[in-house]
C-alpha cells in the first residue's frame, strides 16, 4: 500500500530560484576559465634551436634558444644545459624572447666540448613535453650527462594520473547518463535506490578523480615524484595555469551537481501534484543541463578542444560529443542497473531510451566525424601515426557498439509490441502467458485472485476470512500458483492472537499490533518482491534485452579506455606539420661542419675528422675531409669514406668515397642531398691494414 510522503520545506518557487542561482554560478565559473583560454597549436614540438641540434660552435654562446611549434608553459629550470661533467651551465632562468621562441642565459668561461641540452615544457593542450640535444663548442668530446630514461609522464605517477582521468570520464558520464535517464525516460525511477546510488557513485567517483588529478598535475609535468603532489607550493603553481583553473572549475561545478542530485531524489521523488512534478522537473532539466554543460567545457577548454584550427568552434563541438557520449553510455548503464536490480521497469521507459539513445548516436557520429577531420587531417596520418591508429580503433568499437545497440532495440520493440498499454508488473505477465500458451481466461482469473488477497489482507491480521494468497507464475513452467503472504513462523493468523495475547499482559496491545503490522508489510513486500522477480525472469524478450545492454555495457567500457588515451595522444595533423616545420626550419647560412675525434685501438691511432659539407643544404654539395693528430699537425690516413643516412624517410645509407688531395685532407664534389632532414653522418678512418673505426653524428642538412 502506497503511503503519501510529507511535502518537503522549501516551495517550488525557492527551488526555481535556487536552480537559478546554480545557472547563475556555473555561468560564471565558464566566462572565469574561457577568459584564460587562448587558441593554439596541439602538442608543442622543438622546432628549431641555437646553437642547433648536433652543431659545432667556435666560442661559447652568451645564451641558448628554443623554438616550438607553439606557445608553451615555461618556468625557470624548464630548460638546462649541462656541460661535459655533467654540471649546469646555465643561469637557470629562462625569457620568452617573443612568438614561440624561448631563452636560458649561459654561464661565463666554459670550457670546450659537447654540452647538453635539456627541456621540459607544458604544451597548449595540457601535455608534458621533454626532451635534450646536444652541441659543442670548440670540439666534440665525451660526455658524463645522464638523463632519465622515464619519459615525462610516465612511471607510477603517470600511471595514477592517467586511472584518475579514466575514472573523471567514467564519473561524468554516469552522472550524467543517469540522471538524464530518470528526467527523460523514467520519472518514476527517482525513487528506485539502485538508481539513486549509481548516481551518486558516478559523482563520487569523478569529484575524487577531479582532486587526484589536481593533485597529481605537479608530478606528472614537472619530477615525476609522488612526494611533489602534496607540496603546497607546487600546488599554487598548477592553479596558475589553465588545466589547474579548469579542474578548480570542476569542482565548483560538482558542488552545484550535488544539489542537483539531492533534489532530484529528494523533493522531486516526494512531490505528489502532477503540476508541480512537471514544473520541478524543467527546472531540474535546465539547471542539470546548465552544470552538466560546465563541466564538459572543463574538458574541452584545457584540452585538444582549444588548441589548433578552429578552436572557437571545436570547443562547443567537443562539449556536443561529451554530452553526448554520457547520455548514451551512461544510459545503458542505468538501463542495465534497473534491469537487473529494479523491481519493474516500466517498457515505455525502455521505448523513450531506446529514441533517446539513437538522437545521442546520431550526435555522436556527426561531431565525432569533424574532430576525426581536425585532429587527423589526412589519410596517411591516419594510418601512420598513433593518434589515427587509435581513432581508426576508437570507430571499430562505435560500430561494434552501435551493432549491438540495434539489437537492444528489436527487443525493446518486442516488448513495447507484446505489453500494449499494460502496467509493468501486468505486461510482463501478458508476456509470459503468450510465450507458454497460457489462456486469457486462466489469467483473469489469476488477476481476480490476486485482487481479492489485497482485499482480504487489508481487513487486519485477526479476521476470520480465509488465509490471503497471491498467484505467482513458475520460471520454468510459466503456470500460476498460489503463494503464501504471511511468512510469519508460526503461520496463518496464530502468530497475530499470540501478539495480541501478549500485548494484552503488557498493557501494550496497540503497539504489538502496530510491530506485528510492520512485521507483516515487511514479509509482503518481500515476498511481492520475489513474485515480480519470477515474473520478470520468465520473460524471454526482457532477458534477451538484459544480455544486449550488458554486451553494450562491455564494449564501453574498452570504448571509454580508448578514448582515454586518444585525449594524451598526440593529433596526428600536428605530428605532421611538426615533422615539417622540422624538416623545413630554416638554418644559418654557411657550411656544415663536423668534428668528430677517433681513436682504432692501434699504435698511431688517435686523431679527429672534420668535415665540411658545403653549402650545406639539399641538392649538389661539396664535401671537404680534414684528419689531424692529437698536436694539431695533419695526419696522411691510409683510408676514409663517408655515408650519409635519413631514418626518418628511411634513406640510405649514400656512400661517399673522397679523393686524396693533399696530406691530411680528402674531397669530393657533386654530394647529393637528395632531401632536409636529421640527417646521421657515419666516418670510416683506418689508420693501418688492421685497425679502423667507424664513428657516426646526426647533423641537420637542408
Amino acid at each position: 500500500m502506497r503511503t503519501t510522503a510529507p511535502r518537503p520545506g522549501p516551495d517550488l518557487a525557492g527551488l526555481g530560484r535556487l536552480l537559478l542561482v546554480v545557472a547563475a554560478l556555473v555561468s560564471a565559473v565558464l566566462g572565469a576559465v574561457l577568459a584564460t583560454a587562448a587558441p593554439a597549436d596541439a602538442h608543442a614540438a622543438l622546432t628549431d634551436s641555437d646553437p642547433k641540434r648536433g652543431a659545432v660552435v667556435a666560442k661559447a654562446p652568451d645564451q641558448v634558444s628554443l623554438t616550438f611549434s607553439e606557445k608553451v608553459a615555461m618556468s625557470d629550470g624548464s630548460v638546462r644545459v649541462l656541460d661535459p661533467a655533467g654540471k649546469r651551465a646555465d643561469t637557470g632562468k629562462t625569457t620568452d624572447l617573443g612568438s614561440t621562441t624561448y631563452g636560458v642565459k649561459l654561464k661565463p668561461g666554459l670550457p670546450d666540448g659537447t654540452f647538453t641540452v635539456a627541456y621540459q615544457v607544458v604544451s597548449a593542450d595540457s601535455h608534458p613535453i621533454a626532451g635534450a640535444f646536444t652541441f659543442s663548442i670548440g670540439a666534440p668530446s665525451d660526455t658524463k650527462v645522464a638523463l632519465p630514461d622515464q619519459e615525462v609522464g610516465g612511471g607510477l605517477v603517470g600511471k595514477l594520473y592517467d586511472t584518475a582521468r579514466y575514472l573523471a570520464y567514467a564519473g561524468f558520464i554516469v552522472v550524467v547518463g543517469g540522471a538524464a535517464f530518470v528526467l527523460g525516460c523514467w520519472p518514476r525511477g527517482a525513487g528506485v535506490r539502485p538508481l539513486q546510488r549509481l548516481v551518486v557513485s558516478g559523482w563520487l567517483a569523478l569529484t575524487g578523480a577531479t582532486l587526484a588529478t589536481l593533485l597529481l598535475r605537479a608530478p606528472y609535468t614537472g619530477s615525476g615524484k609522488l612526494a611533489d603532489a602534496f607540496d603546497l607550493a607546487k600546488l599554487g603553481d598548477v592553479l596558475q595555469t589553465k588545466t589547474g583553473a579548469a579542474l578548480v572549475s570542476r569542482l565548483l561545478l560538482l558542488a552545484a551537481a550535488a544539489l542537483f542530485i539531492a533534489v532530484l531524489f529528494g523533493a522531486y521523488d516526494k512531490r505528489e501534484d502532477p503540476k508541480e512534478k512537471r514544473d520541478l522537473a524543467f527546472g531540474l532539466a535546465v539547471g542539470g543541463g546548465v552544470v552538466a554543460i560546465g563541466i564538459a567545457a572543463t574538458w574541452a577548454l584545457a584540452e585538444h578542444a582549444s588548441t589548433g584550427i578552429q578552436a572557437g568552434l571545436a570547443m562547443p563541438v567537443d562539449v556536443l560529443h561529451l554530452i553526448a557520449v554520457a547520455v548514451w553510455l551512461g544510459g545503458v548503464v542505468a538501463l542495465l542497473l534497473c534491469l537487473y536490480r529494479a523491481p519493474l521497469i516500466d517498457a515505455s521507459a525502455v521505448r523513450r531510451f531506446s529514441g533517446v539513445a539513437f538522437g545521442s548516436v546520431i550526435a555522436l557520429a556527426a561531431t565525432g566525424l569533424y574532430q576525426s577531420w581536425r585532429q587527423v587531417g589526412s589519410w596517411t596520418a591516419l594510418v601512420e601515426t598513433d593518434y589515427g591508429q587509435l581513432l581508426l580503433i576508437k570507430i571499430g568499437l562505435v560500430v561494434v557498439l552501435v551493432g549491438i545497440a540495434s539489437v537492444s532495440r528489436r527487443w525493446t520493440g518486442r516488448i513495447t509490441a507484446e505489453a500494449g498499454g499494460l502496467a509493468p508488473e501486468a505486461a510482463a505477465t501478458a508476456v509470459v502467458e503468450q510465450r507458454t500458451g497460457t489462456t486469457g481466461a486462466k489469467s483473469s482469473t489469476a488477476a481476480k485472485n490476486s485482487t481479492a488477497a489485497k482485499s482480504v489482507t487489508t481487513k487486519g491480521a485477526t479476521t476470520k476470512k480465509k488465509k490471503p494468497v497471491a498467484v505467482a507464475h513458475s520460471s520454468k513452467t510459466g503456470v500460476s500458483a498460489p503463494v503464501d503472504t504471511d511468512d510469519g513462523a508460526d503461520g496463518g493468523r496464530a502468530p497475530a492472537k499470540t501478539g495480541d495475547r501478549t500485548g494484552a499482559r503488557t498493557g501494550g496491545k496497540a503497539g504489538g499490533d502496530d510491530k506485528r503490522a510492520a512485521q507483516l508489510a515487511r514479509q509482503r513486500a518481500a515476498v511481492d518482491a520475489a513474485r515480480q522477480k519470477r515474473v520478470r525472469d520468465a520473460d524471454p524478450h526482457r532477458s534477451g534485452l538484459r544480455r544486449s545492454v550488458l554486451a553494450e555495457v562491455g564494449v564501453a567500457v574498452v570504448l571509454l579506455a580508448v578514448t582515454t588515451a586518444l585525449t594524451s595522444t598526440e593529433p596526428g595533423r600536428t605530428e605532421e606539420e611538426t615533422k615539417n616545420a622540422v624538416s623545413s626550419a630554416p638554418r644559418t647560412a654557411g657550411p656544415v661542419k663536423i668534428k668528430i675525434p677517433f681513436d682504432t685501438g692501434g699504435q698511431d691511432g688517435k686523431g679527429t675528422v672534420r668535415l665540411e659539407l658545403d653549402p650545406g643544404r639539399t641538392g649538389r654539395n661539396d664535401l671537404h675531409v680534414y684528419a689531424t693528430r692529437p698536436n694539431g699537425s695533419a695526419f696522411d690516413i691510409p683510408e676514409v669514406k663517408i655515408s650519409f643516412t635519413l631514418k626518418a624517410k628511411d634513406v640510405g645509407p649514400l656512400p661517399v668515397a673522397p679523393d686524396r688531395i693533399a696530406t691530411g685532407h680528402w674531397s669530393a664534389s657533386g654530394v647529393q642531398i637528395p632531401m632536409a632532414g636529421d640527417w646521421k653522418v657515419a666516418v670510416t678512418v683506418r689508420t693501418s691494414d688492421i685497425d679502423q673505426v667507424t664513428l657516426d653524428k646526426n647533423v641537420q642538412i637542408g
